[in-house]
């Protein structure tokens, strides 16, 4: 397991969970951050034992947004530091996005600026009623990274996408769930609890054929309808192959309930 310095890594029952720790800077992405992201994400890609896994934020906070603190302090080099984070951070997620473990976002608190991305790079996402969502970026004089032009704008829609954007206005949970950015909002004290119900479910699943369908949704934003189509085509054949498939379709046959490995 790599060496993590600012997050903490636990892996049971299947279900990994990545709590950011940082929490006396708000949990804030620093390069550190967001370096363990990019390790975290790889480990989730690589270890086929991991059918599930949790974002969570340690403290008050889910993730502040950038440590502008340590961006500052960079001086003159600061831009060369700033792609030296993304890159980290922009690796992790386009990991996390392509892996078959779903992942939840589990929001305990104010998601900004690269927080709020964060989340909208979570497959699904469960928050807090306390979680408050802000882009954030604009009011440093900033602009957004870590995938939020790209998935916010698929969530929300362009519009409201760039209200938030450039605005900068602060979004309840329940404004949040309302216009599709979160999945579900869940009470304070049973965040936790619902989470990890959540991510034991997702962990029992066909692991395989959840990763094929979440590329196969982000793949339908920019390919035509019979690549799509195509696309499709050969993602199901190729689920057929699996031991999965071959259980999930006699449990149905047999009317009982599948018990899938995740091959």
């Amino acid at each position: 397991m790599p060496d993590y310095t600012a997050l903490n890594f636990d892996l049971e029952g299947g279900v990994a969970t990545i709590t950011l720790n940082r929490p006396e800077a708000a949990n804030a992405l620093n390069i550190d951050l967001a370096r363990d992201l990019m390790h975290a994400s790889i480990q989730c890609d690589e270890d086929p034992g991991i059918r599930a896994v949790v974002l969570t934020g340690a403290g008050r906070f889910f993730c502040a947004g950038g440590d502008l603190k340590s961006f500052s302090a960079q001086g003159e080099a600061m831009p060369g530091h700033l792609k030296e984070v993304t890159t980290y951070l922009h690796a992790g997620v386009s990991r996390f996005t392509r892996m078959n473990a779903p992942l939840i976002g589990s929001i305990n608190g104010v998601a900004a600026g690269a927080g709020m991305s964060l989340a909208c790079s979570c497959d699904i996402v469960l928050a807090a009623e306390s979680a408050r969502f802000t882009m954030a970026y604009t009011r440093a004089g900033l602009t957004p990274d870590g995938s939020s032009t790209y998935f916010l704008s698929r969530t929300v829609g362009l519009k409201k996408a760039l209200d938030l954007t450039l605005t900068n206005r602060m979004l309840s949970a329940q404004e949040a769930e309302a216009i599709g950015l979160v999945s579900r909002v869940v009470a304070d004290d049973s965040r936790a609890q619902e989470t990890a119900d959540l991510a034991a479910q997702l962990a029992q699943g066909a692991t395989l054929a959840l990763g094929a369908a979440k590329r196969l949704l982000h793949d339908g934003w920019t390919g035509t309808l019979e690549t799509q189509m195509e696309l499709e085509t050969r993602a199901i054949a190729d689920a057929s192959r699996t031991h999965d498939a071959r259980e999930g379709i006699a449990a149905f046959m047999e009317k009982r309930d599948p018990i899938f490995e995740g091959r």
